[in-house]
């Protein structure tokens, strides 16, 4: 991991900030993901893995329910007795949450922050943080899967959808940007 430094107002260096060269981050991200379709002939992506390990959390409360259900029971298979947990991508997400830690740790940057603006309180921010992510979450599983996998692995065979979705999705960031750009003063 290299350590880039920012530049102060001056154009000096300032200080390390432990973050790995985004470049380089890139290519090993490609990496990965060319492993991916050599190895498993499947692409990457997060949702269909939370999707898999909140089965099987809900399969420990209630697990007749869940294996007969039309949603989740097919993670158990046709005989009911599979377990869900045994998916790549579920592997994958628990490498992307020790992967990011480990950064985390090695790059100094292990600490509990919540980032927010000014204006907003550390609650009123948590609240809207887990809003917008049961709807990213929801609208994920409605469409059968998340940005992530449509971003890398669409984009990378090329997909037309793929491509439009990705175009769609800078230009709304960009668009709502401009709308709560006043709540990010600092």
């Amino acid at each position: 991991m290299e350590n880039n430094k920012e530049r102060n107002a001056t154009g000096g260096e300032s200080k390390s900030t432990g973050l790995w060269n985004p470049y380089v981050a890139g290519v090993l991200l490609g990496v990965v993901l060319l492993a991916s379709f050599l190895i498993l002939g499947a692409g990457l992506g997060a949702s269909g893995g939370i999707t898999r390990v909140s089965a099987y959390v809900e399969g420990t409360v209630a697990a007749d329910h869940v294996k007969n259900s039309e949603y989740f029971g097919e993670y158990y298979g046709e005989d009911k007795t599979d377990n869900p947990l045994r998916y790549y991508l579920v592997y994958m997400l628990m490498g992307i949450v020790l992967g990011g830690f480990a950064s985390a740790l090695l790059g100094g940057r292990l600490k509990g922050t919540i980032e927010r603006g000014k204006s907003f309180s550390p609650a009123l921010r948590l609240i809207l943080a887990l809003g917008g992510g049961v709807i990213v979450g929801y609208a994920a599983r409605l469409a059968s899967g998340c940005t992530s996998g449509q971003a890398l692995t669409g984009g990378a065979l090329l997909l037309n959808g793929s491509i439009v979705f990705m175009i769609c999705v800078f230009a709304g960031g960009y668009a709502t940007a401009w709308f709560v750009r006043r709540q990010w003063h600092d």
